[in-house]
């Protein structure tokens, strides 16, 4: 199976709220693994953590992720 991202979150902790939530929402997210080292800030790039699911659910999982992260930041669309 292939996956396509669909967001990259700075936050490690929001991508995990954010993978839970596509997850509450029918999707399959692939799971993030556990990272960031001691004296290492982001291990996952300067990008930050990036949110997959399958390739069939990238459409309609990308608009979702984007609604629910302006909705953890409170940005006004």
């Amino acid at each position: 199976m292939s996956y396509e991202i669909i967001a990259t979150v700075d936050n490690p902790s929001t991508a995990r709220v954010l993978v839970a939530a596509l997850r509450a929402h029918g999707f399959h997210p692939l799971e993030q693994g556990e990272g960031g080292l001691p004296g290492l800030p982001n291990l996952f790039g300067p990008e930050g953590v990036p949110v997959q699911v399958p390739e069939a659910e990238a459409a309609d999982g990308r608009l979702l992720a984007a609604d629910l992260l302006r909705e953890m930041t409170g940005e006004v669309p």
